[in-house]
């Protein structure tokens, strides 16, 4: 797939309960810094609304008209890990080298002296963006992105954040940049994007190992049935060894289907194979003979990856051809003892046709690192079964990625900004 997971259900994202409760006592913070203030803990604020010291003052000797015409404004959806907030903070200290709208040939100007000189200096010195981020680690309700977005020249957003035309209208005509802290792109409504020449930079690359580690693990617990057994231990059900008691099934000389072999298809199958791993199969849009070749992996239909697969990892992108691919015909196909999983969007699957098999018995088990919705509801009817294992999407959790994920993000923003080319640009 093209990203990992990172999804969540346009009809939840920006509404849980813990949201707006969250919105009813924190505001905006502003992540320009004043001299001497640390940018990594500059978002470091308490749940009211708030300036960080020295945000909007003037430097010494210079009036307020002599203040920079043009202070890009910056809005960040969430609390970010402190490698992307301390670049923003850095813009939002000191203006950009290369200005946005370059000046005149020097020619066309007397070069500067005396006051002027002074002048220059000092207004050089000032930032060339404003940057303010809603204070929490919990989703931006809707009202609030909407006020927060307003007037904005760049926007970074998280994948539960739905970026639709009701956005881009509260935006206004000064978005021109969207950076999402994200592989998957399934949260922004392109086509609107497109239409109204914003630039997008998203996060490729950077989590594809974490994911695929993440997705072997899982794979791993949900075939052993790991939680099961640490249950057992918990709750006194381990009497003694027994030959028949937990057995789950191993890799070895198995046949392993995924779904989508992408980066994260490629990184995952890479890290089964020394598993003991007899065969791949993988389907997608077509063939990819070069990236199958480390693997000796074999391009077959959605139904014969079904039926043929002891193990299926569903590692492809949200699209309207894979939405609720996996359901009661893909599971009816399944043998039996077969487990699937899925690392990649929660939309993929039906999970209504996913419980009736697992519950009927007519596939071994399942492991979800996601879900619709997210955070899947407690309730659920998933959550009772033994043999599925759902995590909270953490496919991208480790604190190296995510704040390599964080930078990245603040460096497709700053440069789309300035003009530049992104690190890591979506070509729409």
């Amino acid at each position: 797939m093209s990203g990992h997971c990172d999804c969540h259900s346009p009809s939840t994202r920006s509404h849980s309960p813990a949201a707006t409760a969250h919105s009813r006592r924190r505001s905006h913070t502003r992540l320009r810094t004043s001299r001497g203030v640390s940018p990594a803990h500059s978002s470091l604020a308490p749940p009211r609304p708030r300036s960080i010291p020295g945000s909007d003052s003037v430097q010494p000797g210079v009036s307020r008209r002599m203040r920079p015409v043009l202070l890009m404004k910056v809005f960040v959806t969430r609390r970010i890990p402190p490698e992307g907030r301390a670049a923003l903070a850095r813009a939002a200290e000191k203006r950009c080298n290369r200005p946005l709208n370059p000046d005149p040939p020097p020619e066309a100007h007397p070069a500067p002296h005396g006051p002027s000189l002074q002048l220059a200096a000092r207004l050089a010195a000032q930032p060339f963006c404003e940057v303010e981020q809603w204070d929490s680690d919990e989703p931006i309700p809707v009202k609030e992105l909407e006020r927060g977005v307003a007037g904005a020249h760049g926007l970074l957003c998280l994948l539960s954040d739905l970026v639709d035309k009701r956005i881009l209208d509260a935006a206004g005509a000064n978005l021109k940049v969207i950076s999402t802290l994200s592989v998957g792109v399934d949260h922004l409504a392109l086509d609107e994007i497109k239409k109204r020449g914003i630039r997008v930079g998203y996060t490729p690359d950077v989590l594809t190992d974490t994911t695929a580690e993440l997705a072997v693990s899982l794979l791993l617990t949900t075939c052993r049935r790991l939680p099961e057994a640490i249950e057992e231990v918990k709750n006194g059900g381990w009497t003694s060894w027994k030959p028949l008691w937990l057995c789950g099934y191993g890799l070895t000389q198995s046949t392993v289907g995924i779904v989508g072999l992408g980066r994260i298809g490629q990184a995952i199958a890479r890290r089964l194979k020394p598993f003991g791993v007899q065969r791949f199969l993988y389907t997608g849009r077509q063939p990819r003979p070069e990236e199958a070749a480390e693997f000796q992996a074999e391009f077959v239909s959605t139904p014969e990856l079904a039926a043929q697969s002891d193990f299926i990892v569903v590692a492809c992108s949200l699209t309207p051809a894979t939405k609720g691919l996996c359901n009661k015909d893909f599971f009816q196909k399944m043998k039996e003892t077969a487990v699937f999983v899925n690392i990649s969007r929660g939309d993929v699957v039906n999970q209504d046709d996913l419980y009736q098999a697992l519950a009927s018995g007519q596939i071994a088990a399942a492991g979800l690192d996601v879900t619709t919705p997210e955070p899947l509801p407690t309730n659920h009817p998933l959550l009772t079964l033994k043999n599925c294992v759902i995590l909270p999407h953490i496919g991208s959790a480790t604190h190296r990625t995510r704040n390599t994920m964080s930078m990245l993000a603040a460096n497709n923003l700053l440069a789309g900004l300035r003009g530049e080319p992104m690190p890591s640009e979506l070509m729409l």
